[in-house]
């Protein structure tokens, strides 16, 4: 939830001209907006193509989309996490794309 809560604050705090329209998954809006924020195991109403998990954990509804993007901070934890999870997604056979942003 406090993750949750920091995307929607940046959100409406971008700059003006670059606005990003989103609310909230069960938001009586949902559905006609093209950005949607869950926290938990909270599963958004509408069809979403694309899950951005920034969670340590594997979201449990996950296959649901169409691709699944996460960002693996550089800290020990973080990284086991994400080590853990792409063996999960690989062992269960997921097609999976690295992109070390470490170096740029």
């Amino acid at each position: 939830p406090e993750v949750a809560q920091k995307v929607d604050r940046l959100l409406w705090t971008a700059q003006a001209a670059s606005f990003i329209p989103h609310c909230h998954a069960h938001d009586p809006l949902a559905a006609v907006t093209p950005v949607l924020i869950a926290s938990d195991d909270a599963l958004p109403a509408a069809a979403c193509e694309v899950l951005l998990n920034l969670s340590s954990e594997c979201p449990p509804f996950f296959e649901r989309h169409e691709r699944l993007l996460e960002i693996v901070p550089q800290d020990e934890e973080q990284v086991l996490a994400g080590r853990t999870r792409f063996k999960f997604y690989r062992d269960r056979g997921y097609a999976i794309r690295n992109h070390d942003l470490a170096g740029t």
